[in-house]
């Protein structure tokens, strides 16, 4: 196992944090150049003003048209399009031999549907659980690794 590191994403619809183990019985160390962002505003500064209006074809009465996408959820799923695509590179550079990701379920969908083929190679195991603000001891804890038979 020696110069083939492990590597955990762990991440959710904001944050994503890469855990990396360089050797079999080496410790988890946290790669804080890696760790990444995503900084979604509030809905209101994602839409540019108020939806648009429609009259009923019988009658006076107006109803406001509902947007066809959610920007939170368009913003969820280019930051899990962002994430796949570093994690297509560094496979490709050779960075880590092994893959897992931890994510909420829904978040985990989405990263493991935009990943490429080097990434999807690599993958390991997936865990669905929401741990991007949790300690590293006890994310560590949660590895199949780690959890007692």
């Amino acid at each position: 196992m020696q110069g083939h590191p492990v590597w955990v994403l762990v991440a959710d619809a904001g944050r994503a944090r890469i855990l990396e183990r360089a050797a079999l019985n080496a410790a988890w160390q946290e790669r804080t150049e890696q760790e990444c962002r995503n900084a979604v505003p509030p809905s209101r500064e994602l839409t540019s003003d108020r939806p648009g209006r429609v009259v009923e074809s019988v009658g006076g009465a107006r109803h406001a048209v509902e947007p066809r996408h959610d920007p939170h959820d368009a913003a969820e799923a280019d930051f899990a399009r962002e994430l796949a695509k570093k994690l297509e590179a560094d496979a490709a550079q050779g960075r880590y031999a092994r893959l897992m990701l931890v994510a909420p379920p829904r978040f985990l969908g989405q990263l493991t549907r935009n990943l490429g083929d080097a990434a999807r190679h690599r993958l390991r195991g997936t865990l669905d659980k929401d741990l991007v603000r949790a300690p590293l001891p006890d994310i560590v804890a949660h590895l199949p690794e780690h959890r007692p038979a």
